[in-house]
């Protein structure tokens, strides 16, 4: 059984049910015609049949069928670049440059980092039983700069997926949010789950998934703006944390626009958010490695605005 969910982009507003369908899998218009007349297209949890019937934005498109059903998965491509800080024969690790999706979805059926990867990497295909994620064990949003670990054999996936499970892998940020916080360090708590007012975000909710972000703030800046430069670390890792997380207790990130983030008395060319260190143990010989990155030039930038 493989499923594939996508939350519908304002990209595809008002398109019909197959074409979407046909965006989420990868496979043609034909193909996704005979998966909605065969049940296996949800609606926002309901069934549908019906291939002409049209989606909106927010809406989540879930596809569930057995085996391939001929879905095409992702092909290599070896015009997307993959920044790669270090490769043994059980792990990959990446440093994703931002405005790189890390696999493909809705709307992103080419060039992400999975399609790189698999030009770079070709053992990677099928690892992990997903065909649109071979390797991936977690992600990044497409903003977000920084590490991410990837699997590069099925032994090594289900290992790191256990120590995800089990809060083992240690993953920290940098983030800028607006404001100054009152403590110096601290523990936000609360579940996550998808937003009810827009279907295209998270929010913080009581029947959400739980979720823990800590945080330490490492700067304060008052001119030209009040703003904070903060580690964080997750605890959990659900869609978006850091940026609800922070965004619930009233601190932004800067530059975030989908979660109250961006304004016009400090323009930053994306939110400023980083994947700064990653430690994991190894999959095969249980050696805890730590890596770390530093701040793109574009984010660097940013904070030399900053007094």
């Amino acid at each position: 059984m493989t499923e594939r969910a996508e939350v519908v982009p304002a990209a595809l507003d008002g398109e019909r049910l197959d074409r979407v369908v046909a965006l989420v899998t990868g496979c043609s218009r034909s193909e996704a015609a005979v998966l909605v007349a065969d049940g296996c297209v949800r609606l926002d949890g309901e069934t549908v049949t019906t291939r002409s019937r049209r989606v909106t934005e927010g809406d989540e498109v879930a596809v569930v069928w057995e085996g391939t059903s001929g879905l095409a998965p992702p092909e290599p491509d070896p015009t997307v670049a993959v920044p790669v800080v270090h490769e043994d024969e059980a792990v990959i690790v990446v440093d994703k440059p931002a405005g790189l999706v890390v696999h493909p979805g809705a709307g992103h059926r080419t060039g992400t980092l999975v399609h790189g990867l698999l030009a770079r990497y070709p053992e990677l295909s099928g690892v992990g039983g997903d065909p649109d994620r071979p390797g991936i064990v977690h992600r990044l949003d497409k903003d977000t700069s920084g590490l991410l670990v990837v699997a590069r054999t099925e032994a090594a996936h289900a290992d790191l997926v256990a120590q995800l499970q089990q809060r083992s892998v240690e993953r920290r940020y940098r983030a800028l949010v607006w404001g100054h916080l009152e403590v110096a360090a601290g523990l936000i708590e609360g579940g996550i789950g998808r937003s009810r007012r827009d279907r295209t975000k998270m929010a913080v909710s009581a029947s959400g998934r739980d979720a823990r972000t800590r945080y330490e703030v490492l700067a304060t800046y008052h001119d030209p703006v009040d703003v904070t430069l903060l580690a964080c670390r997750l605890e959990t890792g659900r869609t978006h944390q850091i940026r609800v997380h922070l965004s619930s207790i009233g601190h932004a990130v800067v530059g975030d626009a989908t979660y109250g983030g961006a304004r016009d008395s400090f323009p930053v060319p994306r939110f400023v958010l980083h994947a700064a260190e990653l430690s994991f143990d190894h999959p095969r010989t249980g050696e805890r490695r730590s890596f770390a990155s530093p701040l793109p030039p574009d984010l660097v930038a940013v904070l030399d605005r900053l007094r």
